[in-house]
């Protein structure tokens, strides 16, 4: 909202917003996306590759902004960086390719690292397609991956039952996605009561109790998705505004989490870290 006030577009003066949350509902997706449709909005602006595939599927002729997309080439939102083509432009999370600097992280932590279990919901592409990325990283460096599958709320404390007991897991990795980051408080409760080192995509996880988090600078995403909707209002067609990359990348690590786990955080990570929770 900020930046989009610094560009001149002044909610209740120059701009009219009409705010929708799907509060981790899949299924709220499509009719959140028709609403708008019906609404005749000049732009869709939201978040996540499940909620932008919605959007994409109810109109090819209102513009679609995602703040916020894992890999949208591959997830199919748009078919090039360079020259999206539709209705669709954004910012690319880069979820998928940072899986692998976010399996480092934990293995400087937790050197002998052999089973990892990844937690990914089912529904979301970005997350499906970064949880692949996994899997092919751990092969050449021995590590086994145990995919934790989940669809819906109520499947995350019987995930963490599978993994902790039957899979004997050693850390856990978070795909983010909405249904994740609406239960985060339940996940990293249920990680840290479970014993498991947790990384995630996003600074708050760690900061809320997660161990680790590394990802691109959300804030920055969303003020450079607002520069995306001001050109479009004011007249550029959203398949030509190429998508944007993260330029900003923050590493957050909770210490009081490494104490509550006996993990003892190297010198050398402290240093490089943004932000040190203690």
């Amino acid at each position: 909202m900020q930046r989009l006030r610094e560009l001149g577009w002044i909610e209740g003066q120059t701009i009219a917003i009409e705010y929708r949350w799907a509060e981790g509902r899949t299924g709220r997706f499509a009719d959140i996306a028709a609403e708008f449709v019906r609404l005749k909005v000049d732009v869709i602006v939201t978040a996540g590759a499940g909620p932008v595939a919605a959007a994409k599927e109810a109109t090819s002729n209102i513009p679609i902004v995602f703040t916020i997309a894992s890999d949208p080439v591959g997830t199919g939102l748009v078919s090039s960086l360079s020259r999206p083509g539709g209705n669709v432009t954004g910012m690319s999370y880069e979820g998928p390719d940072i899986s692998t600097k976010r399996i480092e992280l934990l293995r400087e932590i937790i050197p002998g690292l052999r089973r990892l279990a990844v937690m990914a919901n089912s529904g979301a592409a970005g997350a499906m397609r970064e949880l692949q990325e996994i899997e092919t990283a751990a092969g050449p460096i021995g590590l086994e991956v145990m995919p934790v599958i989940i669809q819906r709320a109520q499947d995350i404390v019987s995930a963490f039952d599978f993994v902790s007991v039957k899979g004997r897991a050693e850390a856990l990795y978070v795909c983010a996605d909405p249904l994740v980051n609406t239960n985060r408080h339940s996940i990293i409760t249920l990680a840290l009561e479970a014993r498991l080192p947790a990384v995630f995509g996003e600074r708050e996880n760690a900061e809320d109790g997660g161990l680790i988090s590394y990802g691109p600078h959300i804030p920055d995403l969303y003020r450079r998705g607002a520069e995306q909707v001001d050109k479009i209002l004011r007249g550029t067609k959203p398949g030509e505004i190429p998508i944007e990359q993260p330029t900003r990348f923050e590493l957050v690590i909770n210490l009081k989490t490494a104490k509550a786990l006996s993990l003892t955080i190297p010198e050398s990570f402290l240093v490089r870290a943004d932000k040190v929770i203690e």
